[in-house]
């Protein structure tokens, strides 16, 4: 070996010296007999990369530092690539072999640091480097994040529509392991699979208010499959504003608003008569029309019957892909506060449709309680995706297998925001 060795024994450095003869200095400046140095561990370990500085590694293949037996073992090893993601690793229990468990990235530079232990307790160290080759096939994952880039509602969802669909619970780890989401203040969150080319990321309790959110994708460059590779994608900056909850009692006719918590407005509203009523739960605001022709056509009312409708809307804030909106409704005033006669849209008089259709944007919370109606669909009329309990939500991650709260020891490295 190429380093002195040093005894385990807590001792003082006075007793140390005399035990070992003066001619030995294991003693650091602070005292500790453990604080000199790491040696070079070259001798200790070896290394499945390319030794010469023209080969390049396959990135389809993991990496794998093992400890020559008899002679110390492995207590550490952090392999980073030149962009600053992280390779996730397994260290065996003995620290005999540690091996990647996270693919490479293709066309990169990486360094391996290795640390080590010998027989006698002395820390040792190697840094290794290499690059890998470029991918084995030119078809790309590419992932589009959304909404777009503006100041929403705390109960705005983000979402990444994949051009390719992902269907494998192996490779959905992949994808879903790379979709990184930070916020500032940082709240726990995840990522749910909503079909096989759509996730969406909530956190557990809606965002905080004025919050910075970050989004972006480390796929590029990175093996998913057989076929398929990471491709580039376009990074996504959100902020938050005030949070603002409009809950409407439907057996009340009562709208009542609140910022952060504290209520600001109580408006007389109509929801959906018997056959047309209002969904439960919890919608988020899709987007703001000041004016609106609805046709009842348009939702499978046949025209000329007796419920057919033809009607110019104004201030309509959208909160379903289906139709369903809280607007002006100005021949229904009589009826607000008092019965509900709609066709399922929430109505209010026109300068309260004015002052709601100015107060929200979108991704604002707009929920609906005590109404006879289904409840709002979790995913393809809008975003229904507060209605889904943690644990639920949970389940659709590709990562968390479902656990309701933090994850598993072999989950973290996964999931911190450097991690890959």
């Amino acid at each position: 070996m190429n380093h002195t060795p040093r005894t385990r024994t807590v001792v003082s450095c006075t007793l140390l010296v005399t035990a070992l003869g003066a001619g030995v200095t294991a003693c650091g400046s602070d005292g500790n007999p453990l604080s000199a140095r790491p040696y070079d561990a070259a001798g200790l370990i070896s290394f499945n990369g390319p030794s010469e500085a023209h080969k390049r590694a396959d990135p389809d293949k993991p990496l794998e530092v093992t400890a020559k037996s008899g002679e110390g073992r492995i207590t550490d090893v952090v392999a980073q690539d030149s962009t600053g993601r992280y390779v996730a690793g397994e260290l065996a229990a003995d620290g005999s072999r540690w091996h990647s468990t996270s693919p490479l990235a293709a066309n990169a530079h990486y360094t391996v640091t290795v640390s080590t232990e010998d027989e006698d307790g002395a820390p040792g160290r190697k840094v290794l480097a290499f690059d890998t080759r470029g991918p084995s096939s030119k078809k790309r994952l590419g992932v589009t994040f959304g909404p777009e880039k503006g100041t929403y509602g705390v109960g705005q969802p983000i979402t990444a529509q994949l051009d390719h669909e992902i269907k494998d619970k192996a490779q959905r780890a992949v994808v879903e392991r790379a979709l990184r989401v930070r916020s500032t203040p940082a709240v726990p969150g995840a990522w749910h699979w909503v079909g096989d080319k759509e996730l969406h990321y909530r956190p557990k309790e809606y965002w905080p208010v004025h919050a910075t959110i970050q989004v972006h994708s480390n796929l590029d460059g990175v093996k998913i499959g057989d076929r398929l590779w990471g491709g580039p994608s376009k990074p996504l900056t959100l902020t938050t504003g005030d949070r603002i909850e409009a809950v409407t009692d439907a057996s009340s006719h009562q709208m009542t608003v609140y910022r952060n918590g504290e209520a600001i407005n109580e408006i007389p509203v109509t929801t959906g008569k018997p056959g047309f009523e209002t969904r439960n739960g919890v919608k988020v605001v899709l987007a703001k029309q000041y004016f609106v022709r609805m046709r009842g056509t348009t939702v499978g009312i046949a025209e000329g019957s007796a419920d057919s409708y033809d009607l110019p809307v104004y201030y309509a804030t959208r909160v379903t892909w289906s139709g369903e909106y809280v607007h002006a409704a100005p021949w229904s005033v009589g009826s607000q506060g008092y019965a509900n006669v709609s066709h399922g849209c929430t109505g209010m008089s026109t300068s309260n449709a004015e002052w709601f259709f100015d107060t929200v944007k979108e991704g604002d919370i707009v929920k609906v309680v005590n109404s006879n109606g289904n409840d709002m669909e979790p995913f393809g009329n809008g975003f229904g995706d507060w209605n889904v309990d943690w644990q639920k939500w949970r389940e659709g991650s590709a990562l968390f297998n479902g656990k309701p709260e933090g994850p598993a020891p072999g989950d973290a490295l996964r999931i911190q925001p450097a991690a890959l």
